[in-house]
């Protein structure tokens, strides 16, 4: 008869332990322990955050399938990369960023001309032992040349002001230049047009003192040659601030195309007769998509 009296002893003090809600009562305290012994919902709760991680990995994971050896060029520096050839461009590049140490929203990838994000290399015909270039700046370096940017900008808004009044092509200017008419060797200009950029350098278009200029793209010295009947200037892709552009009036499938080489517009490179459905891959080439 003991048990059932010793059982409803138990069953009184837990409830005496729940009304008072005092733990002088070393028995109360044992029973807390027994109640709380159960703090494995702690872990059961982690556990669905854990799961909720998993697919985000699994969709950022590389496709698998046949994978490609290719040479990667960067900065002058050459390396050996192996990667899916289903993968995609913006796969390739987020692969990249911890080799090269380039941001991959900095990165412009080349094959044959300016590679999308959503193309995969099989689309893009990279093969065993092609090169494949990239152009990009590091994050250091795009701060040390944007820091002064954002200084010349307030000087520049008056100045795109006079502009927006008055078209470039209309600008005693450049009106000098574009009063000779269209060079003998000018490329074929073909208006709302968008093109990468081709193999060869652009030619055929003219500086502000009516020189012939060729356009030279050196995506893995990240560098863009201008070169003149003179010389050839090596420039720096990450030193050029601003692209500028604007259709010629009553020649619209050409621009005229201003390369920013210092904080304020006096430094402009101007360049004449520029094809207008490369406008958009130089800019993208010099400055990145953004």
């Amino acid at each position: 008869m003991r048990e059932p009296v010793t059982s409803s002893d138990e069953k009184s003090n837990s409830k005496e332990c729940e009304s008072s809600k005092t733990h002088a009562d070393s028995s109360c305290e044992a029973d807390g322990a027994t109640s709380n012994s159960r703090p494995q919902s702690l872990e059961e709760a982690v556990q669905p955050d854990t799961n909720e991680i998993k697919p985000d990995t699994q969709s950022e994971a590389l496709p698998s399938g046949e994978a490609v050896s290719f040479k990667l060029v960067y900065n002058k520096t050459k390396y050996d990369i192996e990667f899916p050839l289903d993968g995609t461009i913006k796969q390739l590049k987020e692969h990249l960023s911890s080799i090269i140490n380039v941001l991959p929203a900095m990165q412009k990838v080349m094959i044959k001309g300016l590679a999308k994000d959503e193309k995969t290399l099989r689309e893009l015909g990279v093969t065993r032992g092609a090169k494949v270039m990239v152009v990009g700046s590091k994050l250091d370096d795009v701060v040390s040349v944007n820091t002064p940017k954002s200084d010349s900008s307030s000087s520049e808004k008056p100045s795109t002001t006079t502009t927006t009044k008055e078209p470039l092509s209309k600008q005693k200017l450049h009106r000098k230049i574009l009063d000779k008419g269209l060079p003998d060797d000018v490329m074929p200009g073909i208006k709302n047009s968008k093109d990468v950029l081709p193999s060869y350098p652009l030619s055929g278009m003219v500086n502000k003192h009516g020189g012939k200029v060729r356009l030279t793209f050196k995506l893995e010295l990240d560098q863009i040659w201008i070169g003149t009947k003179e010389r050839t200037e090596k420039i720096n892709m990450n030193h050029i601030r601003q692209v500028v552009s604007e259709a010629i009036e009553g020649h619209e499938q050409y621009h005229i195309m201003g390369l920013q080489l210092g904080p304020t517009e006096a430094s402009r490179y101007w360049i004449y007769w520029v094809p207008a459905q490369y406008v958009d891959a130089i800019r993208e080439t010099v400055l990145g998509k953004w």
